[in-house]
């Protein structure tokens, strides 16, 4: 699931999770994470939520018994 992304599996998930939680702009999500010490573009946020919201989607569903996320 994560074997092309240059960051760890936690720092990808915590940028997804930011943006799906608390409904902040990519470039707010990069501030945070600038914050934290990891430098990473709001685009490079912007594919990770593209491209594993489905997935944690379904890991959700069949850990939780939750319908969807919400949208962000």
């Amino acid at each position: 699931m994560f074997k092309r992304a240059l960051l760890s599996q936690g720092v990808v998930l915590q940028a997804v999770y930011f943006k799906l939680r608390f409904s902040l702009s990519y470039r707010d999500v990069e501030e945070l994470l600038s914050i934290r010490g990891v430098s990473v573009d709001h685009a490079t946020i912007q594919r990770w939520a593209y491209r594993f919201t489905p997935l944690i989607e379904v890991g959700l569903k069949k850990k939780k018994g939750w319908c969807k996320l919400e949208d962000g």
